[in-house]
C-alpha cells in the first residue's frame, strides 16, 4: 500500500512537472514569435505560435498573435522595412535644385554605397498627374539616418512614402 501510494504521489508530481515544461515551452515558442514578428518576418512569427498553441492550446496571447499576424502579414513586413532602410546612416547627402527623381535616385547610391549593397531599397515614384515633375529641391545634410533623409524630402517636396514589402513608394499629397 505504502509503495502504491509513492508511485500515485511521484507519477503526479511527474505530470505536473510536465505539463509545466509545456507551458514553459509554449512561453519559449510564444516569444521567438514576438520577435520574429518585430523583426517582420510573419511566416517565422506564425510557426512559432502554432507550435506553442499544439503545445498548449490555452495559450491566450499566442492564440492572438497568431490571429493578428494572419490578418497583418504584409503590414508587418512592410514596417520592418521602413525600420531597415530608416535605420542606414548616410554620411554626406548634398543636392542643389533637384528633382524628386533625382533626389531618390541619389539616395538609392548613398545607401547602397554607404551599406556595400546589403539594403538597396527599390524606390518608386507614383505620380500618374504629374504633380511631382516640377517640384525642386536642394539639400546638404551630413550623418543622418535615411528617414531624416526621407522626412525632410516629403516636408521640401510636399511628398509622403509608402512602404511596401519589395519597395518605398514615393507618392504626392
Amino acid at each position: 500500500m505504502k509503495t502504491l501510494v509513492v508511485f500515485l504521489t511521484l507519477a503526479a508530481g511527474s505530470s505536473l512537472a510536465l505539463a509545466q515544461s509545456a507551458g514553459q515551452k509554449a512561453e519559449a515558442y510564444y516569444q521567438r514569435g514576438l520577435a520574429a514578428e518585430k523583426a517582420g518576418d510573419p511566416a517565422t512569427a506564425s510557426a512559432a505560435y502554432n507550435a506553442a498553441l499544439k503545445l498548449f492550446p490555452n495559450h491566450a496571447n499566442a492564440r492572438y498573435r497568431a490571429g493578428q499576424v494572419k490578418i497583418n502579414a504584409s503590414a508587418i513586413k512592410s514596417s520592418a522595412t521602413q525600420a531597415k532602410i530608416g535605420a542606414v546612416m548616410i554620411s554626406v547627402y548634398q543636392l542643389e535644385d533637384a528633382t524628386v527623381q533625382e533626389a531618390i535616385d541619389a539616395l538609392s547610391a548613398a545607401m547602397s554605397k554607404q551599406n556595400d549593397g546589403e539594403i538597396s531599397p527599390n524606390f518608386v515614384i507614383e505620380d500618374p498627374q504629374n504633380k511631382l515633375a516640377d517640384r525642386r529641391v536642394t539639400i546638404n545634410l551630413r550623418n543622418v539616418p535615411v528617414k531624416a533623409i526621407l522626412d525632410y524630402l516629403h516636408s521640401q517636396t510636399n511628398t509622403k512614402a509608402r512602404y511596401d514589402e519589395h519597395a518605398v513608394v514615393i507618392l504626392a499629397r
